[in-house]
């Protein structure tokens, strides 16, 4: 911690906690909101910025063709970031591969895991048509995303019982270490107060920031925590009408700079550090926003250009259109897939597939002879920016 740091109210509190043989100190965060108060001011100028992009993003979703089949691939996009920051190596590719059955990714724990986190992230959206943002659709989410893979053995759905930490080898060397197990409740009803407040008055985005660290910070589970704190953000923001779709996703912005995003935890820890945190979050925010948006306006005008060219150049347009539709919602597929959704005949669709890859918008990518999967290249190529896995640290 900071040397003699000054008094303010923004500051934990230290508590001496046994663990696996030695004596730590656990970090208990004072409540939210920060006393001294948010220096709104200082980020209005961020935060219109943020506001701005957002709602540019929702105003696209209304225009795509398609809102459920970009949400669909932007959920699995984010679901595959989020998990790369937990370390595994699985790629949207991996994911999609997976989910058609064309052909298991590897390997298969990440996959799975990954392929755990859309559970969550849906399951939690249509969760809060019932529930209001709580602990206990927390925990509900948290049972979903540890349900299967390498996280079945630590509790799924349910906050910790014994103390963690955060970097190190062991509790006496770790870069953090959460609160205790006897203060947790305290912590995480403070929380849950907190996500329903409004005398405060702050706008939605600084307490969705807020939100984030504070439970970053009193890290509940033995396994899931960034996960969960990431959804947190979108839920809180959907919830309080800022997006009308969930397609605001930090993952990749927090891969990209991830040095800053950990220092930054550490110094609101250490100095009440808020407003640092909250521009970067807001730049975060707002970077993602406008990445989502471009993202969305290129894959509307690829269709449209592929389109055209399949009327105007294939032998087959009727079929290869129809073809063409169907990878829109699955960007990989065999042609037996392809046979039993569309309704048309086996040498149709193989006559399309081949016309379609003729004209280089559809291409072979296991190089089989039987059992053989098609990708919409130019697709997956908009989809997939940023997610190649991270290097192993």
């Amino acid at each position: 911690m900071a040397d003699a740091p000054p008094p303010n109210g923004r500051l934990g509190r230290l508590v001496e906690t046994p663990v696996a043989g030695e004596v730590v100190r656990a970090f208990v965060p004072p409540p939210l909101p920060p006393d001294p108060a948010v220096d709104v001011l200082s980020l209005l100028h961020r935060l219109g910025l943020a506001e701005r992009a957002l709602g540019r993003l929702d105003g696209i979703t209304v225009l795509l063709p398609r809102q459920e089949l970009f949400l669909y691939m932007y959920v699995r996009k984010e679901a595959v970031l989020s998990s790369q920051i937990e370390g595994t190596q699985s790629t949207l590719t991996d994911l999609l591969r997976l989910e058609t059955e064309a052909q298991a990714g590897e390997p298969i724990d990440d996959v799975r895991e990954v392929s755990n986190y859309v559970d969550a992230m849906m399951f939690g959206l249509e969760r809060l048509e019932e529930l209001p943002l709580s602990l206990r659709l927390i925990r509900e989410m948290h049972a979903r995303l540890l349900q299967s893979g390498r996280g079945g053995t630590k509790d799924p759905g349910e906050f910790r019982r014994s103390q963690n930490w955060i970097g190190g080898s062991r509790p006496g060397n770790a870069l953090f270490v959460p609160p205790p197990v006897t203060e947790l409740d305290a912590c995480l009803g403070a929380l849950e107060v907190f996500m329903h407040e409004e005398r405060s008055q702050l706008p939605a985005l600084i307490k969705a920031g807020l939100l984030h660290v504070q439970f970053e910070t009193i890290h509940p589970f033995l396994d899931g925590n960034g996960r969960i704190g990431r959804l947190l953000v979108t839920l809180y923001l959907c919830v309080h009408g800022v997006l009308r779709k969930p397609l605001l996703y930090l993952s990749l912005y927090l891969k990209t700079h991830r040095a800053d995003y950990y220092r930054l935890l550490q110094e609101v820890r250490e100095r009440g550090a808020w407003e640092a945190w909250l521009e970067f979050f807001l730049d975060g925010v707002a970077e993602t926003a406008n990445q989502a948006f471009d993202a969305a306006t290129c894959i509307v005008e690829l269709f449209r250009q592929d389109r055209e060219r399949i009327t105007a150049e294939s032998d087959r347009a009727g079929s290869a259109l129809r073809v063409h539709e169907l990878m829109q919602q699955t960007p990989y597929v065999t042609s037996n897939q392809l046979v039993a959704r569309t309704g048309l005949s086996a040498p149709t669709v193989n006559a399309a597939l081949a016309d379609l890859e003729r004209l280089g918008i559809v291409e072979e990518v296991t190089g089989r002879r039987r059992g053989r999967v098609f990708g919409y290249r130019r697709y997956l190529a908009i989809l997939s920016e940023g997610t190649d896995p991270l290097p192993a640290s």
